[in-house]
């Protein structure tokens, strides 16, 4: 199975709209024919017409061929990526405290 899913998102500090694409996968039967860069321009058409600015995807590392097939299509920009656990006992120790609930 292939396919994209992605997100739109209005910028709170700047007038202008970007898409996330959150996840692309082609079927491994399917690759290297086309199929992820066709996608990736439809999001883009899609949202030219929704008055977006860019189109965001992020790779692995690891993952040749998809850094590749992106740095064809678009600027490689290398940017710090976090993530960040949702254990709430975690949240509320140190620097966090600001973010503990009234009691």
């Amino acid at each position: 199975m292939d396919g994209l899913v992605a997100y739109a998102l209005d910028k709170f500090e700047k007038e202008r709209r970007e898409y996330y694409i959150y996840d692309l996968a082609v079927d491994e039967g399917h690759r290297r024919q086309g199929i992820a860069k066709a996608l990736i321009r439809r999001l883009c058409d899609l949202a030219a017409e929704r008055g977006g600015w860019v189109v965001y995807v992020q790779a692995d590392l690891d993952d040749a061929p998809a850094i590749a097939s992106y740095e064809k299509l678009g600027v490689r920009e290398d940017v710090l990526h976090f993530d960040i656990g949702i254990d709430a006992n975690a949240l509320l120790e140190g620097p966090h405290e600001a973010m503990r609930s009234p009691a």
